[in-house]
């Protein structure tokens, strides 16, 4: 499982000219879920994020989480993340998980953030998506649970 992570001051996605999420102070999820994953990755993810210390504290040092600055999470399905581009031109993404089993670890990933206590806004799994975001910093950084 890979998951972009990017500190945000203000996020959302809209399908369709519809807007079906949004959050402002939080981070903005670009998840990407690849066929090896499983149970384990969604709860290990979910756990690093939710207690990731990047919101500053009152020193200017990175040392709060998102959950403790009240933030939220508007997370968003990125197969692309594992696009392979070494050869030719054209991505390959073989290495993305078919879309029935990344669909369920994606809602699973979601409702284990959920559990966490964050509120949780998200895209349309498989829906094509115009993000929009005012990263905050900037602040983006690329997790993944097999590195």
């Amino acid at each position: 499982m890979k998951v972009v992570v990017q500190r945000s001051k203000k996020a959302s996605v809209t399908v369709d000219g519809e807007k079906v999420g949004s959050i402002d102070r939080g981070l903005m999820l670009l998840v990407g879920i690849t066929h090896e994953d499983d149970e384990s990755d969604i709860r290990w993810m979910a756990e690093k994020i939710a207690g990731l210390r990047i919101f500053e504290d009152e020193e200017g040092k990175m040392n709060h989480s998102v959950k403790d600055v009240g933030g939220a999470i508007l997370s968003v399905s990125q197969f692309t993340l594992y696009g392979d581009c070494r050869k030719g031109r054209r991505p390959n993404f073989m290495a993305a998980a078919r879309p029935e089993q990344a669909e369920a670890l994606y809602d699973a990933f979601n409702k284990q953030l959920q559990s966490s206590g964050l509120a949780v806004e998200t895209g349309k799994f498989g829906a094509m998506m115009d993000v929009s975001l005012i990263n905050w910093g900037p602040v983006t950084l690329i997790i993944d649970s097999k590195a």
